[in-house]
């Protein structure tokens, strides 16, 4: 018989590649809604879902009595909101509808690139010779993807481009959490920056919403909805925090590149999306590019860590 641990580890990778699939089809899944429901419709009806799941959440763990959050908790909650809710969901919604499924998981496959370079840019990380050369790749990759998409009309071309912007948000949100979920927990930071978002979103979607007929909906609509927001949306980034703390952030990282193949397939059997050879040279190029960035060594620590390595030294000596 195998560990309990090891046999942990195998159900945790078999739960992440469920999972994955889960949400490589999920691009579609939004896509069809969205050709029915209007963006800012399909919106409000994620606000008014999730944040129901974010309160039932919460009263089974704590009950009544939630943990209480220091002012300056507040106030980072108030920002991940912002950068994860009410911009990134947004725009991210919005680029599905206008470009398409593929191309939609190969530009988010691109986040820790971005996330990459938003801590190198803020002195935490440096890139190695590699990850440079990885960085330029992959965004000669993206550039070659968006160039055959040029000639399919300004719609495919605007929702690459508000995926791009969406991903960075991503990332920006990425760096910024990190701090507070170390404090308190990925799904308390979720959950309550779900409830959050309530307000804001009933604002920027509330007219779409009571606008739009929700009766002619048919029953194929109403259960891509319940895919997209119950099972792909809240319930599938808990059991993703489970996969983490199953197998480790490293080993489910490389994993998520098998988000762009795998929705691709999707895309293809469920909206008849097509491939040009263009394209699929600039995927795989870009895919590469992010590899190398992702999977080689850094160049070196950084001055701050050096400094606080240095002190912490000193404070150790007699």
């Amino acid at each position: 018989m195998s560990p309990p641990g090891r046999s942990r580890q195998g159900l945790a990778l078999v739960v992440a590649v469920l999972l994955l699939i889960v949400w490589g089809t999920n691009f579609s899944v939004i896509k069809l809604v969205t050709s029915v429901l209007q963006p800012g419709a399909f919106l409000f009806a994620r606000y008014v879902v999730t944040p129901l799941c974010a309160l039932v959440l919460l009263l089974a763990l704590y009950g009544t009595r939630w943990p209480r959050l220091e002012r300056a908790e507040w106030r980072a909650l108030a920002w991940l909101t912002l950068l994860g809710h009410v911009l990134h969901v947004t725009l991210i919604t919005w680029g599905i509808h206008l470009s398409s499924p593929f191309s939609t998981a190969l530009i988010l496959a691109c986040g820790p690139l971005m996330t990459l370079g938003i801590l190198v840019v803020g002195h935490s990380e440096r890139l190695s010779a590699a990850q440079l050369g990885g960085a330029l790749l992959a965004c000669a990759g993206i550039l070659i993807f968006l160039t055959d998409k040029f000639g399919l009309g300004w719609r495919a071309s605007v929702g690459d481009l508000v995926l791009l912007l969406a991903t960075l948000l991503f990332s920006l949100h990425t760096v910024a959490a990190r701090a507070l979920i170390q404090r308190r927990g990925a799904t308390l930071v979720m959950a309550y920056t779900t409830l959050m978002a309530f307000p804001p979103l009933m604002l920027l979607t509330g007219a779409a919403g009571l606008r739009h007929d929700w009766s002619t909906l048919s029953g194929g609509i109403w259960l891509g909805l319940a895919w997209a927001l119950i099972v792909s949306s809240f319930t599938g980034w808990i059991v993703w925090g489970w996969v983490n703390h199953g197998l480790g952030v490293a080993r489910t990282a490389p994993l998520m590149y098998l988000l762009p193949p795998i929705a691709g397939v999707a895309g293809w059997w469920m909206t008849g999306e097509t491939f040009s050879p263009l394209k699929l040279a600039g995927a795989a190029i870009a895919l590469v590019g992010v590899g190398l960035v992702q999977f080689t060594r850094a160049g070196g620590i950084s001055p701050t860590r050096t400094r606080g390595a240095r002190r912490r030294w000193r404070a150790t000596r007699p």
